[in-house]
């Protein structure tokens, strides 16, 4: 197995347990600040997507690093918190290879999916009609808007709710039946809010979004923490909207117009339908006090601390630790190395430094080769023959622990 698939499979494993503590600190940090402004919310649900990126992406460079440096990598504490069945963590590596191919299957699938919506977008803003009078209309309300790019207008037969699309060139798409069914002014409250999204730059933002979820498909909390961006995403882009088209009743008719229509949410673009329309209708007919006080201030400082001591108990205490005894091997439990037909052909020899992560239960779960023998095949086969062996595990405080250890193995012909 590759070093690279490898420090991969890991990094996704442990994803599950950093996964989830990002979301429940999200959770929490959104319920305490339910009160504030969207936009606050907004930055909060975007941070802890980021972090879903980043915190993997930093673990698998850093095992990148220390592969090439040759130390270990090692399953930390916490895997084995969530994985304490006997024999699991083996399996796990064992199979490493096809849970990566999994994975990058899954991504692939994903990725195609994403690409034809994007091909689908294009097609319809180049097939789609022009209006001259709504693309003046819609001009002038970018330029009161603040907006000094070109965003173009087109209609499409075949959609139901109006679509952003684009961030050099913006495209508004626009289903027919809007066009020609719903009042000017309303029509005109719909377009403002996609304005909206293309003032901040929102479809850069999405298209973020749908890479990361491409690449940590398999965690809820991304795909939660994803639909949390864009539901106050579009409250924020409600709020600018309704300030220069009418005001929040004018928007929340035209959104309830919208309502009564059959559509399909493309995630590739920015829709007017995202998020809750009703949550949104509601809100902008009756808007919420914003409660921004010195309550909400203490309950994420508190999550903050929380948080920082879970991840600091999660890497604490790891098989890197000092122990108080040493791990030791049970030879009576091993079996000598199969040396293979290839090299033993070839009178191939040389000495195989290892090291492995024995746990508690007194198992082999990890490796690192510290230096090969020169034969890649008697290196595997050094490690398949050690890692057979059970072992008398390490103990710290009197207690049996996860602990590295190593071990060289001779090849020598007589």
């Amino acid at each position: 197995m590759s070093v690279f698939v490898n420090a991969l499979g890991w990094t996704l494993l442990h994803f599950v347990w950093q996964g989830a503590l990002i979301g429940l600190a999200a959770a929490l940090a959104l319920a305490a600040l339910r009160g504030a402004r969207p936009q606050v919310r907004y930055l909060v649900a975007c941070a802890a997507l980021l972090l879903c990126i980043l915190w993997p992406a930093a673990e698998l460079v850093g095992r990148l690093d220390a592969a090439a440096i040759g130390l270990a990598t090692p399953v930390s504490g916490a895997i084995e918190t969530i994985a304490p069945s006997r024999g699991l963590l083996p399996k796990l590596q064992e199979h490493m290879t096809l849970i990566v191919l999994a994975w990058a299957a899954c991504i692939v699938a994903l990725c195609l999916r994403t690409t034809l919506g994007l091909l689908w977008i294009q097609r319809a803003a180049r097939l789609g009609r022009i209006d001259a009078a709504w693309q003046l209309r819609m001009d002038r309300l970018a330029q009161a808007m603040g907006i000094r790019r070109v965003v173009c207008l087109r209609i499409v037969d075949t959609l139901a709710s109006p679509i952003t699309a684009g961030w050099w060139r913006p495209v508004v798409l626009v289903p027919a039946a809007l066009m020609s069914g719903l009042p000017t002014e309303l029509l005109q409250a719909l377009l403002a809010h996609e304005l909206a999204h293309v003032r901040r730059f929102d479809y850069l933002v999405n298209l973020l979004q749908n890479a990361i979820e491409t690449l940590l498909f398999y965690h809820p909390a991304v795909w939660w923490l994803s639909r949390r961006v864009r539901a106050e995403r579009e409250l924020i882009a409600d709020d600018i909207a309704s300030a220069v088209a009418g005001g929040p009743r004018q928007l929340a008719l035209a959104l309830s117009e919208l309502e009564k229509l059959q559509f399909s949410h493309h995630q590739t673009a920015l829709a007017a339908n995202g998020g809750d329309l009703m949550h949104r209708i509601t809100r902008l007919l009756r808007p919420a006090q914003s409660q921004s006080s010195w309550k909400s201030a203490a309950a994420l400082l508190t999550l903050a601390v929380a948080c920082a001591g879970c991840a600091s108990f999660a890497s604490a205490q790891g098989p890197d630790d000092p122990v108080d005894t040493k791990a030791v091997a049970d030879f009576s439990s091993c079996k000598k190395p199969e040396w293979p037909r290839s090299s033993l052909a070839a009178e191939h020899t040389g000495t195989v430094h290892l090291r492995f992560l024995i746990s508690a239960e007194g198992r082999v779960t990890d490796y690192q080769l510290k230096s090969s023998s020169g034969d890649p095949l008697l290196d595997e086969a050094a490690r398949v023959g050690i890692s057979k062996c059970m072992f008398k595990p390490a103990t710290r405080n009197g207690k049996p622990v996860a602990a590295w250890m190593q071990m060289q193995y001779i090849w020598t012909l007589h």
